[in-house]
């Protein structure tokens, strides 16, 4: 696929500076009202920008706010909060401008290396149409923004398993390009999948086992332990003959979870911390995974397990990390995943220069949990931004995204 080096070379042989470059952002941050809770992927984004900036492109930024619903007051999805931080972070001003003729009349008011944000995409719902006609005419209307010598960079990678008018579509209208953010964390999930140091351990936490199955039958080939954790672990405990009192369970994929335990790698908690009530005001108390009490819930994994995954990783030379352990944004319920992460710190892949091994976050509540916990970012080799799309790009599914990408070149 082309790539933003490709494109830097062409604007800095263009005598005639300030084209326009659309890019394809993930700025789907987490909000308290109107404060940013977690920056992440806004940092993240700025190096592709910076780029162009400094190339002297005129940028368009498009990108996406939670999951706005057609005729709903959709205002708590509006970007404005992430316009003011990306201006503050690129040191300009960013303006935050509606699709149609005020978007239009801001990009021809752009100068060499200005930015504007198109107000949350999905505002539109042609953006996630299922209808090909659709998406297509959204990304028309997006491409001739841009004018006749626009180009498209996708550094949106928490956004290419999607097949969207602004990821896909828009794609096929212009010349394309693969931005810093895609291109490295493309790079670094063909580490993971072809021929990984080993030993390679996985671990995997949220809520449900369900959400991970075809993941887990994916990777428990390729890897040496999968720990598993969070409220999925108890579909697990369940399938050895354990209660779980009133934890998470999904009784229908108990079968599913006995099957995984005979490949010998999976690897459970042995303690876990539980709760008469789901609030962080609750009664707790740690017990060992074989005496849950009936009317308790398990809402995070206790010290022994942390140190029995630490065991494990110590040797690891490969380590992938998805989901948090507990229900870490509740303080009595947040140190599993934060002993757990700190052992892939404490590792040789968790050195964060990859010399000596890999580590990779796998986005999502991994990636809030890193920084929401004060844990050095640089401890890890990469922290992706993309948790869904990292998951599907390991199950060996096409990320229409990026196909369009190698399609292009």
């Amino acid at each position: 696929m082309k790539t933003l080096d490709d494109l830097v070379a062409e604007l800095d042989g263009d005598p005639a500076k300030g084209r326009c470059v659309f890019v394809r952002a993930d700025l789907n941050v987490p909000l308290d009202g109107t404060t940013i809770t977690d920056d992440g992927r806004i940092r993240a984004s700025v190096p592709t920008l910076q780029r162009l900036r400094d190339a002297g492109a005129r940028v368009v930024v498009a990108a996406h706010l939670g999951r706005p619903k057609p005729g709903a007051d959709n205002s708590k999805y509006s970007l404005g909060p992430v316009a003011s931080r990306l201006g503050e972070l690129l040191g300009t001003d960013v303006a935050l401008v509606q699709h149609g003729e005020e978007a239009k009349a801001a990009v021809d008011r752009l100068t060499s290396g200005g930015v504007v944000l198109l107000e949350n995409i999905r505002f539109d719902p042609r953006e996630t149409s299922k209808n090909d006609d659709e998406r297509g005419e959204l990304a028309g209307e997006l491409a001739a923004l841009t004018g006749t010598q626009g180009v498209f960079v996708s550094d949106g990678f928490g956004v290419v398993h999607r097949k969207q008018a602004s990821v896909y579509d828009l794609a096929r209208e212009l010349p394309a390009y693969a931005g810093e953010l895609v291109l490295t964390e493309v790079e670094v999930l063909r580490k993971l999948t072809h021929d990984p140091e080993r030993p390679y351990a996985v671990v995997l936490g949220g809520s449900k086992v369900s959400d991970k199955l075809q993941v887990i039958e994916s990777l428990l080939p390729q890897v040496d332990s999968l720990l598993v954790g969070g409220g999925m672990c108890f579909t697990f405990l369940a399938a050895q003959g354990l209660g779980v009192g009133d934890s998470l369970l999904e009784e229908d994929q108990i079968n599913s979870c006995r099957r995984l335990l005979e490949s010998g790698k999976v690897v459970l908690p042995v303690d876990v911390v539980v709760a008469d009530d789901f609030s962080a005001e609750a009664n707790t108390r740690t017990v060992p995974v074989e005496k849950i009490p009936d009317g308790w819930k398990g809402l995070d994994i206790g010290p022994e397990s942390v140190a029995a995954f630490a065991q494990v990783l110590a040797s690891a030379k490969t380590v992938f990390w998805n989901g948090p352990m507990g229900v870490f944004e509740l303080a009595p319920f947040a140190e599993g995943t934060r002993g757990v992460a700190q052992a892939i710190v404490d590792t040789t892949a968790g050195k964060g220069d990859g010399t000596i091994g890999f580590s990779v976050v796998g986005g999502g509540d991994s990636a809030a949990a890193v920084r929401a916990l004060g844990l050095p970012e640089d401890g890890f080799s990469h922290i992706s931004t993309g948790g869904g799309a990292s998951l599907e790009y390991l199950e060996g599914k096409v990320l229409p995204g990026i196909a369009v990408l190698e399609e292009r070149k």
